[in-house]
């Protein structure tokens, strides 16, 4: 195990497959979704992580696999263990195996067992305590199984209902160690003791998922009302264009594995593993 004192703030990021608009979707109807334009706002949605001071580093899609950009999904990253989430859909699980094996040099590895079900897009961290969503895809016995794993890092988990969204994140996300945002219609925000919490404007359900990394806040451009709120609280902001992702039930959180790493050895590890090649967004597109 590495020294994390001497490690680098990582965003691991993952490029979208072309068969991106086959995603699984719960909550929303299909649209079509230009795959040109979302690889063009993937590269701007790393420029911005790299703007707020992460070392991006970036696999490979999978074809076999349209969620493969939805990276977060895969894993809960903490001090010393990285837990394997257990997807709840089938064709989901092959995503899972890959990024097993590149955070495998960086974290001791724990595994989601059955009948657990677990999806790190329903788990966020505040301070010492994980708020984990019971959701469509994550339930009780994988919350349970999260809960002892976490403990060995000194966490507390939180289990919290979903009744109105895909994942936990899709409807809230740490602002401070002190503060979540919050949109109340579609997550249980009683279960969030000890926080305060912030609502999102109510012409933006969407608002909720927000991304921290440093001291700025990452923002969907698309929700200017909640950001004046939080601007106003002193929280500073950017924003990046994902509405091809938001067509695939998708946030800004979905798109990278945030933790202090190893950069020379996660790159290392992901050229030993042979996937289908990273495309490139057109020039055409990136102006679009």
């Amino acid at each position: 195990m590495h020294d994390l004192v001497a490690m680098t703030q990582i965003a691991f990021t993952r490029q979208p497959a072309p068969a991106i608009a086959q995603c699984e979707l719960t909550y929303m109807d299909r649209a079509p979704i230009d795959f040109q334009r979302a690889l063009a706002q993937h590269q701007q949605y790393e420029d911005a992580l790299r703007a707020m001071g992460a070392e991006v580093v970036t696999a490979p899609a999978d074809a076999r696999c349209p969620d493969c950009v939805f990276i977060e999904d895969t894993a809960l990253v903490l001090d010393t263990i990285a837990i394997i989430g257990r997807m709840r859909r089938d064709s989901r699980a092959p995503e899972v195996s890959n990024v097993e094996g590149w955070l495998a040099p960086q974290r001791s590895i724990e595994r989601i067992e059955a009948p657990g079900t677990f999806e790190g897009g329903d788990a966020f961290v505040v301070g010492t305590t994980i708020f984990i969503g019971e959701s469509t895809r994550t339930n009780a016995a994988g919350i349970d199984q999260v809960r002892s794993m976490a403990a060995r890092d000194g966490y507390t988990v939180v289990p919290v209902k979903t009744p109105g969204c895909l994942h936990l994140t899709t409807g809230a996300s740490r602002l401070t160690d002190e503060t979540v945002l919050v949109n109340p219609n579609w997550v249980d925000v009683t279960a969030m003791q000890g926080v305060n919490i912030v609502e999102t404007h109510e012409d933006e359900p969407w608002g909720a998922n927000t991304l921290r990394l440093g001291h700025q806040t990452l923002m969907g451009d698309c929700f200017p009302r909640t950001r004046e709120r939080l601007e106003a609280m002193g929280i500073q902001t950017r924003t990046t264009d994902i509405s091809e992702f938001m067509k695939a039930e998708a946030g800004l959180t979905c798109m990278s594995l945030l933790f202090e790493g190893d950069v020379d050895q996660l790159r290392a590890s992901i050229a030993d593993v042979e996937i289908t090649a990273r495309p490139s967004p057109s020039r055409a597109s990136t102006s679009a």
